[in-house]
This record gives C-alpha cells, sequence and structure tokens, in this order.
C-alpha cells in the first residue's frame, strides 16, 4: 500500500482553514504538521491552492442489491460515490428481500466486502411482525449503524404504523433508530380527494398529496415514543417548516438524543421545479413549495438540522416516466452532495467548515463511527481533495449511476473532485478509479 504526503494544502476540518502537510502511511493518517520532510520515498501530492476535505458519510442511500439491481447495485453505485468525495454510506432495507432478518442483513455485509469502493453499513429493517428479530441488532450494536423504521409506504411490507410494533422497538433498541416520517392515512386522504377533483394527476400535485401535515404528524409520533423511552431518534429527510419547531438546538450534537437530517435535494430544489423536471424529482417525502426549502437552510445553519445527506434513490428513466401512480419516487444523487454544497458555499449560502461538519464530523458523531469523519492524526484516511478553481458539468458523459441520469444533468458546478482516498487509497484519482481494493464494514463506538 502506498504512502502519501499532501504538501500546502489547505485542511477543512473542525471549524478551521488551515494550510498544512498530511501523511498517510498505510489506511491511516499518521501526521499533520505545518511541515513535513521525509527522507524515504514517498508520494508526494501538491496541495497549493487545494482544499482537504475529511470523506463524506452519507447516512441515507438506496443502492438497490439485492433483487432491484436492473436500478442499480452496491458496486455501481460505490464508484459513483467515491467519484463525488463520498467515502461512507449506510444503506437502506427496503430491497428484495427486505432485510428484516439478521442473516438478510449479513448477506448485503457479504456483498459490499466483495464489491464496494466505500466504506458501508446498512440499516436493520422494521416491519409491523418483526420485532423480536429486529432486536436482536442490540448484539451487532458496534458494526450496524441502526434500526430503520418507514412510518410512511416503502417497498415490500416495511411501513410499521401499528403502536404495538413501534412501541416494542422504541422501548428495547439499544442502537440509533432512524425513521421515514409520513403518516399514510393522511397521504390516502390527500390523494382520493385529489383524485376525485381532477381525475389525472401531475407531478406538482405530489406535494399537496404528501404534504406538510403528513410529515409533521408522523415526526410529532415518533418524537413521542422516543421521548417515552429516551430512546436514540434520528428523522431522517426532513422536508417542511412546520416539521422544524419539534427540533432543538439547544443541547451540542454528542448530547441530543433525538437529531435531524435534510437532504440536498430538498436544499436545492422547490415545487417550482417540477414544471421543468416533472416526475423525475419525484420523491418521498415530496419536494416541496419554496418557503419549506428557505426554512430548511435556516434550520440547517442554526443546528436544528444536523445532517446532510442524499437519499440516493435511483430509477430507470422508463421508471420515472408515465402517470402519478406508475412513476418511482426517489432521485439518484450520491455523486454530487459535496460538489452541489460547494456551489452554495460560492454563493456564500454555507462556509466550508459548516459542509465538513454537517457533511462528515456530525454523521461521525450522530452514528458514533470509530476513527472516522474528522482529519486527525490516527484516523482512516477518508479525505477528499477539491478544486474549487476547475468547474464540473454534469453529462451524460461522466454520471456513473448504473441508472445512467440525473436530476442534476447539465448544471455546472464552481468545483471539482480531484482526488478522494478511502483507507489510505486513491480510489478517484482526476477521473480514474482504483477497484483493486475495497473499502471497510463501518465500526461504531457504541
Amino acid at each position: 500500500m502506498q504512502n502519501y504526503l499532501f504538501k500546502n494544502i489547505c485542511i477543512v476540518n473542525e471549524g478551521e482553514l488551515k494550510t498544512m502537510d498530511v501523511l498517510t502511511q498505510g489506511e491511516r493518517i499518521e501526521r499533520i504538521d505545518p511541515s513535513i520532510s521525509l527522507k524515504q520515498k514517498i508520494t508526494e501530492i501538491n496541495g497549493e491552492g487545494k482544499y482537504l476535505m475529511p470523506g463524506v458519510i452519507d447516512d441515507q442511500v438506496h443502492f438497490r442489491e439485492p433483487g432491484l439491481t436492473h436500478k442499480a447495485n452496491i458496486h455501481s453505485e460505490s464508484r459513483a460515490a467515491v467519484a463525488g468525495g463520498v467515502t461512507s454510506f449506510m444503506e437502506m432495507p427496503n430491497t428484495i428481500p427486505n432485510a428484516l432478518t439478521v442473516e438478510l442483513l449479513e448477506d448485503k455485509y457479504a456483498l459490499a466486502a466483495q464489491c464496494s469502493l466505500a466504506n458501508y453499513s446498512f440499516f436493520m429493517g422494521t416491519s409491523s411482525q418483526n420485532a423480536e428479530e429486529v432486536l436482536k441488532i442490540n448484539a451487532l450494536k458496534k458494526s450496524v449503524c441502526g434500526v430503520k423504521i418507514f412510518m410512511g409506504a416503502s417497498t415490500g411490507n416495511m411501513l410499521v404504523d401499528s403502536h404495538t410494533a413501534l412501541d416494542k422497538v422504541f422501548s428495547e433498541s439499544e442502537l440509533l433508530i432512524a425513521t421515514h416520517c409520513e403518516d399514510e392515512r393522511i397521504i390516502k386522504a390527500n390523494y382520493e380527494k385529489i383524485k376525485l377533483e381532477k381525475g389525472i394527476l401531475s407531478p406538482s400535485d405530489h406535494p399537496i398529496i404528501r404534504n406538510e401535515e403528513a410529515c409533521f404528524e408522523s415526526s410529532l409520533l415518533a418524537i413521542q415514543f422516543a421521548k417515552k423511552y429516551n430512546s436514540r431518534l434520528h428523522i431522517l429527510h426532513i422536508s417542511t417548516e412546520k416539521e422544524l419547531q419539534l427540533f432543538s438546538n439547544m443541547l451540542p450534537l454528542k448530547e441530543k438524543r433525538i437529531t435531524t437530517e435534510v437532504c440536498v435535494h430538498h436544499l436545492h430544489f422547490t415545487s417550482d421545479d417540477y414544471a421543468q423536471l416533472g416526475y423525475k424529482i419525484k420523491c418521498n417525502p415530496a419536494i416541496k413549495a419554496p418557503h419549506h426549502k428557505e426554512a430548511l437552510w435556516k434550520a440547517l445553519l442554526d443546528d436544528r438540522l444536523d445532517i446532510i445527506a442524499t437519499d440516493h434513490a435511483p430509477h430507470t428513466l422508463e421508471e420515472k416516466q408515465g402517470t402519478y401512480e406508475q412513476t418511482h419516487a426517489g432521485l439518484p444523487l450520491v455523486q454530487h452532495p459535496l460538489l452541489l454544497m460547494l456551489h452554495y458555499q460560492q454563493l456564500g449560502k454555507i462556509s466550508l467548515q459548516q459542509i465538513a461538519r454537517k457533511m462528515s464530523h456530525a454523521v461521525a458523531d450522530c452514528f458514533q463511527i470509530a476513527n472516522r469523519g474528522y482529519i486527525r492524526e490516527g484516523y482512516f484516511a477518508d479525505l477528499v481533495m477539491v478544486d474549487t478553481n476547475t468547474s464540473t458539468e454534469v453529462t451524460q458523459n461522466n454520471i456513473f449511476y448504473k441508472c445512467g441520469w440525473s436530476p442534476l444533468e447539465n448544471f455546472r458546478f464552481p468545483a471539482s473532485i480531484e482526488k478522494t482516498m478511502v483507507n489510505g487509497r486513491l480510489v478517484w484519482n482526476q477521473g480514474q478509479f482504483d477497484e483493486t481494493v475495497k473499502g471497510q464494514r463501518l465500526a461504531f463506538d457504541r
């Protein structure tokens, strides 16, 4: 394994920008110093004018393997991830079969060990009938990221709206519980009302059907269960202004028992974009009116929202076409979250230090990931070298998703991901992949 020395590079880490040298040896960061000189032969990387950031940790992706590999697979989507500076991911259980047993969950880890370029973890899935199986994960809390509950419709038998099942998991789980919060009864009533009025639905009806009230009521229910049992709750993809009143910034992240996530598409798109992009931006929870986007940005920056993620959910273009009822919900995004936030950094919306905190530091702290998420001596060398003087345009030729499209196609970012290092190896280097070594299973300090 090669060792590397980044020379004269601006490190974005723990709220500071510092021009330093960074030495990696094997899988780890060996030394960080204003000037490092070595006698032995080493691969030097000139970092002058560039930024070195901790690798992005995406806590919510759908890589579709097993069972839905016509859309994506762990290999293809992890390639896309590292090309975009994402060095670790946590994948959701709504594959086929659903990851509802420890055995099925471990099958996914075995798949990733063979083909993932990024580091990985997988959520244990919950149904209304598998609470006892879910609780077996307590014994694996150092090697599994968390338990996932869909409190809204999902693939297969994963909608959990039984209060008995929820009570069991919230009261006894020792792991973080991540929830998709939308109230199915409200959604169904909205759909039937609008369908009766209009007959044929359009993309712009999606945020009206899956509205603010559906999100709020479900998030409120999850919080009530978490507070009842002092559970560790993490609510995924917050998308509405109203939900933000449920969250606090009065405690440091490490002391919070209830944490939150916002996704890049809810920070970027609004319901105005349905006119141009149609069902390409149909997702759950829905992309909503512009005032929600502005409220999300405010809450992100004042720490009511803790983490930025993607909810990467690829479908084929054919699956994104047709009627409202036929089209699938979800966007492919894992290749571009860092570039998208660098776009907003150039607009003055967010700083480089805040990007590193919300996409790396906070994720590591929230999930208690061992030795990752920061640029520190002794930590794994999961690093991203960013060039803010070279732009990147999203085109058909540089999209690595298996589905082959992006809602950001033809968008030009004001930066580029020059290098991505995973466990000390340059897996992405100026447009080229190194696939000779695979990523590692994430470990957790719990």
